[in-house]
């Protein structure tokens, strides 16, 4: 699985006290089990809830091809809500 992202974006994000940790380690999601959902159909965009490195986190995510292939470009991630974990545990 191969997956792209924005590296500043990233930075920020990590930066950011609530969210902690960068595109990178968030791919630790798709290691385990975790939630699947469609977030928008324009563009057609996904969001995936699982576990990384012991917290809950939600990804938004696209799926996109080049020449090499289909990968994951990932959007924006966030400590999942309540309701969030809720999806989680009803669907694993």
């Amino acid at each position: 699985m191969r997956f792209k992202f924005d590296r500043k974006k990233s930075e920020k994000i990590k930066r950011n006290s609530k969210r902690g940790i960068d595109f990178e380690e968030v791919q630790e999601i798709w290691e385990h089990p975790y939630y699947e959902d469609c977030r928008s159909d324009e563009p057609e965009q996904f969001r995936a809830i699982g576990w990384v490195k012991g917290t809950l986190y939600s990804v938004i995510f696209e799926n996109r091809q080049d020449r090499d292939g289909e990968y994951i470009h990932i959007i924006t991630l966030w400590k999942s809500t309540q309701q969030e974990r809720g999806l989680y545990e009803e669907s694993i």
